[in-house]
C-alpha cells in the first residue's frame, strides 16, 4: 500500500499516478482477504454430512472473500474510467506530464 501512496504523492506522469492508484487499491483487497484468513481453514460450506462444530470452529470467514469480490468489479470500473481520463487528458494537452498540464492551463 505504501509503494502505491509513494507512486501517487510523489510522481508527475498521470499513467504513474493510475497504475499507484492500482497498486493501493491490490493491496487492500489482499489486506481484505487476509483478515478472513484461518490457518486450516476449511472452505465455508455446509453439505449433509457436515459436522457443524467443526463447521463453525475451522470454517473461513465468506464476508471478507465477498467483499474483495466487489472491490475488484469497483476497482476495475474506477481503473478504467482513470484510464478514459487520462487518454481526454492526452488529447488536450498532448503529455502526461502534469506540470506540463498547468503551464499550458494559462
Amino acid at each position: 500500500f505504501m509503494v502505491g501512496l509513494y507512486g501517487v504523492v510523489t510522481k508527475k506522469n498521470v499513467v504513474k499516478i493510475v497504475i499507484s492508484f492500482g497498486i493501493m487499491d491490490y493491496a487492500v483487497n489482499l489486506f481484505l482477504i487476509l483478515l478472513g484468513y484461518r490457518k486450516e481453514g476449511i472452505p465455508p460450506i455446509l453439505t449433509a454430512n457436515t459436522d457443524m462444530e467443526v463447521f463453525i470452529n475451522k470454517a473461513v470467514d465468506p464476508l471478507p472473500q465477498a467483499l474483495v469480490l466487489t472491490a475488484i468489479v469497483i476497482g476495475l470500473g474506477v481503473l478504467a474510467l482513470m484510464v478514459a481520463i487520462c487518454i481526454r487528458l492526452y488529447e488536450r494537452y498532448g503529455t502526461f506530464d502534469i506540470t506540463e498540464m498547468r503551464k499550458l492551463k494559462g
